[in-house]
């Protein structure tokens, strides 16, 4: 019988088969997935943060839905709307489902929409449920949004607010790939082009080629399951309190160290050390262990942090950015 974990690793392998390197990104996706959290992913153009989401949710037995952010797009246009039906003579209004009903929601460019779309956006992921002219609609038991982000290119955008950057669950980044991984990209690309190329040309004449069955679909079942099995994972005192400890050395940052006092201007919320709490169980169980590790906390920290400190101005001048910060507190943070 094949186990949760088997059945996750299989899902790591087939997103692995369709984005080439970024095997941390992918983990990070798969963490946030088992997490039961909320994502927001940043990287410049072309950079496969779209694609990675959607072999997630290609290899998944789940709806998918992608909203493309716009600065005129409406709160409804997402959340849904009553619409107003007529038939025999009588007319009733109809709650019609917007895209944020899907399992997974891919939402691009969160920061090119205005503040009111990015507050509905926000209150289903926190609530779980939306709610319309004082009717609510709950979302789907496995629900979770991916929102993607434009480093760059700022003109005409709507930065989330730090209040609202804390309630994702991680932040990650996808870097440029190297060389090799880059060599791999095209000869991937140019093989999807000939299958799509011999798969229009078998519809056209009617004939057959030999294509590989694709394989099924990771149910949902796996999911829960791994839920339940990570939520038995053992955290030590030690380790209850290095996460506590970590998170409180953002909040009195010149306690720790005059370089991080001069750096920090505001620490993280208590949903760190949350955060902290689940991916670091997550990210033990996916290594195969049954007890969370001090290295597993320290790998999954920057993705934790990052969005939750806020940088004092001779940071910024410095060009000291979260990361660093970050790599100071587990220097300076010791395990007792």
């Amino acid at each position: 019988m094949t186990t949760p974990l088997q059945q996750i690793q299989s899902l790591r392998e087939r997103m692995q088969q369709s984005i080439i390197g970024q095997h941390e990104v992918i983990e990070r996706l798969i963490i946030g997935l088992l997490a039961n959290g909320n994502l927001l992913v940043e990287g410049l153009p072309g950079l496969a943060k779209t694609r990675a989401i959607k072999a997630m949710a290609k290899n998944l037995e789940a709806d998918f839905s992608r909203i493309q952010f716009t600065p005129d797009l409406l709160p409804s246009d997402v959340t849904g709307t009553e619409v107003y039906h007529q038939a025999g003579g009588e007319g009733t209004f109809r709650f019609e489902q917007g895209p944020i009903f899907a399992n997974i929601v891919l939402a691009d460019e969160i920061n090119r929409a205005p503040a009111k779309v990015q507050a509905a956006l926000l209150e289903a992921m926190e609530e779980r449920q939306v709610t319309v002219s004082g009717t609510t609609h709950k979302m789907e038991p496995l629900f979770m949004v991916m929102a993607t982000q434009n480093p760059v290119e700022q003109e005409g955008t709507y930065p989330l607010p730090e209040a609202q950057m804390d309630r994702f669950l991680m932040h990650v980044l996808i870097t440029y790939p190297p060389v090799e991984d880059e060599v791999k990209v095209i000869e991937l690309v140019r093989a999807e082009e000939q299958k799509a190329l011999a798969s229009t040309s078998e519809k056209s004449t009617g004939g057959k080629t030999d294509q590989p069955e694709e394989r099924s679909a990771i149910p949902q079942s796996a999911i829960f399951d791994a839920r339940a099995e990570i939520a038995a994972i053992h955290v030590s005192e030690a380790i209850a309190k290095y996460m506590a400890d970590l998170v409180y050395a953002t909040r009195t940052p010149a306690a720790y160290s005059d370089d991080l006092g001069r750096w920090i201007e505001i620490g993280a919320s208590p949903r760190a050390s949350i955060a902290l709490d689940k991916c670091g169980r997550t990210h033990a169980w996916l290594n195969g262990r049954d007890y969370v590790d001090p290295l597993d906390i320290q790998a999954i920290a920057p993705e934790v942090f990052r969005h939750r400190l806020t940088l004092t101005f001779e940071a910024e001048g410095d060009s000291v950015t979260p990361d660093k910060v970050i790599e100071e507190i587990i220097k300076t943070v010791a395990l007792t």
